[in-house]
């Protein structure tokens, strides 16, 4: 396959030049922002027929959605500086426009912000009729969320300290860590069995090497990494805990989680429900370990050893013979999939490699509904890189759907279904992996698959757990230790792994690098995410004219709740039995990998 491009084009944000004319693109589109967002605050600010006449309100609403956009508050040129942000998280100048960025967007969203909590305001008894007005109609569920949020909300002075508190009380500090992580470099000794310098994304990635020098000495240089930042990590966690701690109580919000749940649009009860339904089978991850130690013939695992891929899936692929590979699966699901995929090819959208100063890990991000969808990929070649590509394309798949159906106040995943499009791609490459496998490569497979299904549901709702119970004993004790935290992240991550993984020395410190627990009670929505996704991927297996339910899902965005989306397909969110379902499959496929693995005499 032809050589694919693999590093971030910004042609359809900014014309890169000199410093000179980057800075006048910027400030010429900040002029013109500040423009539209006065002009629409001078007609609106104080109308009071816009919350007494549905027409005027609908008007509006128009142009707000217009506003939203075509520009909203931030542009191409932030989205441009984000995005630099991301590549070069140790560059002054880009931290400099970054902060600059930040500041701007801030105060026009400041500026906006009295738009929604004048519809707030509106007294519950007229709510119903402005909700079931004809004219609103295309507004519907917007109106809903703010309606029901209004009880939250605060006076539009409070709400814009708040927003403008929140760079130096939550985002530096966060920031702060990771691009402490992001400078680091050691040395460890590769596959090779060389001695090499590693970045922190490389050191990661190499802690899942099979060959246990190499990834025993990258978890060596990854604990001495965490270790050496963990007392600034341990003042960044209780400042942002203490922000959150004012900030859930000036909002009158007594479970530390609520603030998640009414911004994700979901109800606390389907949460808990999926929450109690995992932990309930925890023994099913313990089986799992306990297997994957048997198989790799010792005990116990190591702490950094629970990734390893067990058997022969030393396969390395370039970053072209993943794309040939997932081209091959979106192609055979649905050949949509395939055309929105090979537009990420070939507009250059995909950032494909590992570089010093570059953000670990990988991710999709989206920033408006006229602007293009970026993805951001660490690939060395391993299996689960080809999978991660998948995973992200998932995510841009989603945001391509929602575009062509929805206005741009919908133009949003909500975070309870975010990761469905994500891992019913994943899962599909996997598959597609294990038809033409033999005994041993299947089994290896199903290890694989696992392993991820492990991961993504036990491990994530093990740490909401650890986030709830840290956030409980931070407002009981006002300040807690890096010790307090470990000791608190290594019982609840111990709670779904057994007895078959070892508390090794140093893995009391892995909550450093965690970045999902600085986005508060984030990790909820890889668990519920794949369960859902589970559900779509029996229906289509059984039934291929079940895809227009799952491309209607896609295009869905926030224009409904995902309880009302998921009851249109005939999910029902909110009940145990649902869940039930998908934990079912998960140890089914744990029954026949024991199976398959005595056959063999693995075991």
């Amino acid at each position: 396959m032809a050589e694919l491009k693999n590093e971030w084009e910004y042609n359809d944000l900014i014309l890169e030049g000199s410093r000179k004319e980057i800075d006048e693109a910027i400030g010429k589109e900040r002029k013109e922002i500040e423009r539209r967002v006065a002009d629409f605050s001078k007609k609106w600010r104080g109308n009071s027929e816009m919350l007494s006449n549905p027409a005027k309100l609908a008007e509006a609403l128009e142009e707000y959605e217009k506003l939203c956009r075509e520009k909203g508050t931030t542009g191409k040129t932030g989205y441009y500086i984000w995005l630099k942000s991301q590549k070069e998280q140790n560059n002054p100048d880009i931290k400099g426009r970054y902060q600059h960025m930040t500041d701007f967007s801030t105060k026009m969203d400041n500026e906006l912000q009295f738009f929604r909590l004048s519809i707030a305001k509106i007294e519950k008894k007229h709510r119903m009729g402005i909700i079931n007005d004809a004219m609103l109609e295309g507004y519907r569920h917007f109106l809903e969320r703010i309606f029901d949020e209004s009880d939250y909300l605060l006076s539009e002075a409070e709400e814009k300290i708040l927003n403008l508190k929140s760079s130096s009380a939550y985002e530096k500090w966060v920031k702060m860590t990771s691009e402490f992580l992001a400078k680091e470099e050691k040395g460890v000794i590769s596959e090779k069995g060389a001695k090499e310098k590693a970045g922190f994304a490389e050191i990661r990635a190499l802690m899942d090497s099979q060959d246990k020098r190499a990834r025993d000495s990258a978890a060596l240089a990854f604990n001495e990494i965490v270790e050496k930042h963990s007392d600034v990590a341990e003042a960044e966690m209780n400042a942002i805990m203490a922000d959150k701690k004012v900030n859930d109580e000036l909002r009158k919000m007594e479970r530390s989680d609520f603030a998640r749940h009414l911004s994700d649009d979901i109800e606390p009860k389907s949460v808990d429900v999926m929450l109690k339904s995992v932990e309930e089978r925890f023994k099913i991850a313990e089986r799992y370990y306990a297997l994957k130690a048997k198989l790799f013939g010792i005990k116990k695992l190591e702490y950094h050893e629970r990734n390893v891929p067990y058997g022969k899936i030393d396969k390395k692929y370039s970053f072209e013979e993943g794309a040939e590979l997932v081209r091959k699966v979106f192609m055979g699901l649905n050949g949509r999939f395939y055309e929105i995929f090979k537009k990420f090819l070939d507009e250059g959208r995909i950032d494909v490699y590992p570089k010093k100063g570059k953000k670990d890990g990988a991710f999709c991000v989206h920033w408006s509904k006229l602007l293009p969808t970026y993805i951001l990929l660490n690939h060395t070649g391993r299996l689960q890189d080809v999978l991660t590509l998948a995973h992200e394309l998932g995510h841009g798949i989603n945001n391509e759907y929602i575009k062509e159906k929805q206005n741009a106040l919908y133009f949003d995943t909500p975070l309870a279904t975010a990761e469905v499009a994500s891992t019913f791609m994943e899962d599909f490459v996997l598959e597609e992996l294990e038809k033409e496998a033999d005994d041993e490569l299947r089994l290896a497979l199903m290890v694989s698959k696992l392993n991820d299904d492990v991961s993504t549901i036990f491990r994530q709702v093990a740490c909401y757990r650890f986030e709830q119970e840290m956030h409980k004993e931070f407002r009981a004790k006002g300040y807690l230790s890096k010790g307090e935290i470990g000791r608190i992240f290594q019982k609840n991550m111990a709670a779904y792994m057994g007895d078959a993984v070892k508390r090794s020395k140093g893995s009391e410190n892995w909550w450093v690098y965690w970045s999902h627990i600085r986005s508060f009670f984030y990790v909820y929505s890889y668990a519920s995410g794949l369960l859902i996704s589970k559900a779509m991927q029996r229906e289509i297996r059984k039934n291929k004219s079940f895809m227009p339910n799952v491309e209607k899902f896609l295009s869905s965005g926030t224009s409904d709740s995902p309880r009302n989306i998921f009851k249109g397909m005939g999910i029902d969110i909110s009940e145990k039995k649902f869940w039930e379902e998908g934990l079912d499959e998960i140890e089914e496929l744990l029954k026949r990998a024991e199976i398959l693995a005595k056959k063999l005499k693995k075991i």
